[in-house]
């Protein structure tokens, strides 16, 4: 019967796996971005991360490369065309067959385009890698680009992340064609450098805030794992053009677009 399946086959350990994976993550080294960097790597997977600040990056990897998969640092600068273009090159360089996973947690290049497109061969050719899987782009937005009320006053903030998704959408029917598939996380509030301003030594953030969401309380690094683990593990390549709002029921209350 096609698309039976036998209890292994359908075991978490199988569905989430991301052992075969090799992930490029913008902004990796701290906040929202280390969490999906820890995820990863916390799981099997090879993990680059990148950033402007070398002495950042060498922290995390000092801190948080303990497998079973890897974590290497790349200095560089995606918000512009030239670092966007530079980046990619560098890590084709790295990895000839490809790469699985571009997560997407920093500044977008003005030239969003080239940004994209500078990467997509990589993740074109890694689709092959595994039978039955797809590479994929995660672009991690905000609720503020699907709230109406929730901005706090930061239209530009709002609007950017509303193209951001919006853009996404465009990008995962362009990019149909080649096997690569765009899903956006949109998170709550979670402790990172731009809620709190500041990082600790460990370069993670806290945050003594009262929570108002259903879920009574900020988001954590877990809830961030569990969401990126799903969307990039095998068990998540049926899903393509999504929002996923790991934001503990804020959108249910608040006026939003959904």
């Amino acid at each position: 019967m096609p698309g039976a399946a036998t209890n292994e086959a359908l075991k978490a350990a199988g569905l989430f796996d991301v052992s075969h994976i090799t992930a490029l993550v913008t902004g990796g080294a701290t906040g929202i971005g280390l969490m999906i960097t820890q995820a990863l790597v916390s799981n099997g997977a090879k993990v680059y991360i990148v950033s402007r600040r070398q002495e950042v990056l060498e922290k995390t990897v000092e801190l948080y490369n303990t497998g079973p998969g890897s974590l290497h640092a790349i200095v560089g600068d995606v918000s512009s065309k030239v670092g966007a273009v530079k980046l990619a090159e560098e890590l084709g360089k790295k990895e000839s067959g490809g790469i699985q996973l571009l997560v997407n947690n920093a500044g977008i290049a003005r030239d969003d385009n080239t940004k994209f497109l500078a990467f997509l061969p990589l993740l074109a050719k890694g689709s092959s890698t595994t039978p039955g899987y797809s590479s994929s782009v995660i672009n991690v937005s905000s609720i503020s680009g699907a709230m109406k009320g929730s901005s706090m006053g930061q239209f530009a903030y709002a609007s950017s992340k509303a193209a951001s998704t919006h853009l996404s959408r465009m990008l995962a029917l362009a990019f149909k064609d080649v096997k690569v598939r765009v899903n956006v996380i949109a998170p709550g509030v979670f402790p990172s450098e731009m809620t709190t301003g500041s990082s600790h030594d460990d370069n993670k953030s806290s945050m003594d805030m009262d929570s108002t969401n259903p879920a009574g309380r900020k988001g954590m690094d877990s809830d961030m794992a569990a969401t990126v683990l799903f969307l990039a593990g095998k068990g998540g390549v049926f899903y393509n053009e999504q929002i996923l709002y790991p934001d503990g029921g804020v959108t249910l209350s608040d006026p939003s677009v959904k």
